[in-house]
């Protein structure tokens, strides 16, 4: 099995050092020569691979087998360019590829919007609340127009990612002793790494095709979570401001069903403090 990584961060190391322990083949790329040294000790080969060179991105995945498109945008004005050309590039060099028969995307729950805390899924049409939402659903279907009889598409709708390196604790650590605006009521979706690594790794083996979130089965709400990490972190605890809005832009109760019912158990369905 050849696979290859494209945007080996946080997530994408993770589940190249899984595929490597499967025995796969691994390619990882980035853009960043200063990380090759880094991926070379997580895959096979790393590789320097412009989002927008459809040259190289052509020949890096011919004999290819799966593809995992995992990048992350720098800052908040990079969106377009990190994912929507991003795909844009694969989907043209895939046309060209015969090899490849199955492209995995982490994508984000943040295509949902603001549902004012209602429960959504993939039956769900999207309502971004922003630009950079609007981008991430245009990378979504850009990607999933390339499906074809030869070809499956998997889009995962992540939560918040923490886990190793990533803790809550540091996450949050601005935000303790400070006053938000809002009650805190806005939903809550988070993911562990190690479900990341296990839902990708499950996509891939059962070769699932379609839009799949990925978040903890349990949606908290922000000042619940914001509550508990302060207390387990002895930190100096959050208070709320109600006479103000809140301005986080997305509060929706995303369900995860969809990929329970197909056959995925989370090592960790609930948060982990």
């Amino acid at each position: 099995m050849n696979v290859i990584v494209i945007g080996c961060g946080y997530v994408g190391k993770a589940i190249a050092r899984q595929w490597q322990h499967h025995g796969f083949t691994v390619t990882a790329t980035t853009t960043t020569p200063a990380r090759i040294a880094e991926l070379e000790a997580v895959a096979h080969r790393a590789i320097l691979l412009s989002g927008n060179d459809t040259a190289t991105m052509q020949a890096e995945l011919e004999g290819q087998h799966t593809v995992l498109l995992s990048v992350g945008a720098p800052r908040a004005d990079a969106y377009e360019e990190t994912y929507l050309q991003t795909a844009k590039t694969v989907v043209q060099a895939l046309q060209s590829v015969s090899s490849v028969r199955q492209l995995i995307y982490t994508g984000s729950y943040a295509v949902y919007g603001d549902r004012q805390g209602a429960w959504v899924d993939e039956t769900s049409p999207v309502a971004p609340a922003n630009r950079n939402g609007e981008i991430l659903a245009e990378t979504e279907q850009r990607l999933l127009d390339a499906a074809n009889d030869q070809l499956k598409v998997c889009i995962l709708r992540l939560g918040g990612i923490y886990g190793p390196g990533r803790e809550l604790a540091k996450i949050f650590a601005r935000a303790a002793g400070t006053t938000r605006p809002g009650d805190g009521s806005d939903a809550s979706n988070w993911i562990h790494l190690d479900d990341i690594v296990g839902a990708i790794d499950f996509a891939q083996s059962h070769q699932l095709h379609g839009i799949y979130n990925l978040v903890h089965s349990k949606p908290l709400t922000t000042r619940m979570v914001l509550e508990q990490v302060c207390r387990q972190n002895n930190l100096s605890p959050v208070t709320w401001d109600a006479t103000s809005q809140s301005n986080r832009p997305y509060n929706a109760r995303v369900s995860n069903q969809k990929l329970r019912e197909a056959g995925y158990s989370f090592k960790y369905p609930n948060m982990v403090f």
